[in-house]
């Protein structure tokens, strides 16, 4: 029966993007009470998923971008020779036991995944989009919840929503008191997962000479830049080649 596995083969060359998603999640938090549009605990347990699979995981990932209940890992080298099947059933495998264990929940929380090939010019093209993403999702979330909170049902705040411009999100916002540009900045621009290197200083006691040495720590950057702006693009590129 063995060749009955024909997806087995299926694999992918690098660089590659693993996009990872929660599936139903949106049940699962509310019965957590947790709070909406945007809960801290949640994002702190998405940021510190990423930081475990950059740590523990065994892979090696160049870095993690999450918003909302999406992780987007970018990936130089190829685990498991590049294995689709591998790479979709052990990463978002890894990270649903993560944050079901962060949150401290007593029901199994899951993500689904597909990946996503990219040329190294497109890497920062990908980001760019799931950042517009972001955005989009942030202002979405404040406008549905507001008005849910002022005795809508939530299918009647989806039908007020649909086919709004932006333009008349921010303006709704605007008069329920909300200014979007000034809620937290991992909601609108979400969160950034990376290693960086650092310098340690120490002293040779058999030389007699002071010495530095070069270490590699995880970091969340909770403030990222937007990845259309000069900013952005460069942090991304540096990402990508030290890695």
């Amino acid at each position: 029966m063995k060749k009955r596995e024909i997806y087995s083969d299926l694999r992918c060359a690098p660089p590659f993007i693993i996009r990872v998603d929660g599936r139903t999640f949106k049940a699962s938090l509310l019965r957590m009470g947790l709070k909406k549009p945007f809960d801290s605990r949640f994002a702190v347990s998405m940021g510190n998923i990423v930081e475990a699979l950059l740590k523990k995981s065994g892979l090696s990932p160049v870095f993690g971008y999450t918003f909302s209940d999406e992780i987007n890992l970018l990936f130089k080298d190829t685990p498991f020779d590049g294995r689709v099947e591998k790479l979709n059933s052990i990463v978002p495998s890894f990270l649903s036991s993560a944050l079901t264990l962060g949150l401290n929940v007593q029901e199994p929380l899951a993500f689904d995944s597909r990946i996503v090939p990219v040329c190294r010019e497109q890497i920062v093209e990908y980001l760019e989009w799931r950042q517009k993403e972001a955005w989009r999702n942030c202002i979405n979330s404040y406008a549905f919840y507001t008005l849910v909170s002022k005795g809508s049902s939530e299918k009647e705040a989806a039908a007020a929503l649909k086919k709004k411009r932006s333009s008349d999100v921010h303006e709704l916002l605007f008069r329920h008191g909300i200014n979007i540009s000034k809620v937290p900045a991992w909601q609108r621009k979400g969160i950034l997962v990376h290693k960086e290197q650092y310098s340690i200083e120490g002293y040779d006691p058999l030389m007699q000479v002071n010495t530095s040495s070069i270490r590699s720590r995880v970091v969340q950057n909770w403030d990222v830049p937007l990845f259309t702006s000069p900013e952005g693009r460069s942090l991304i590129n540096s990402l990508i080649d030290d890695s």
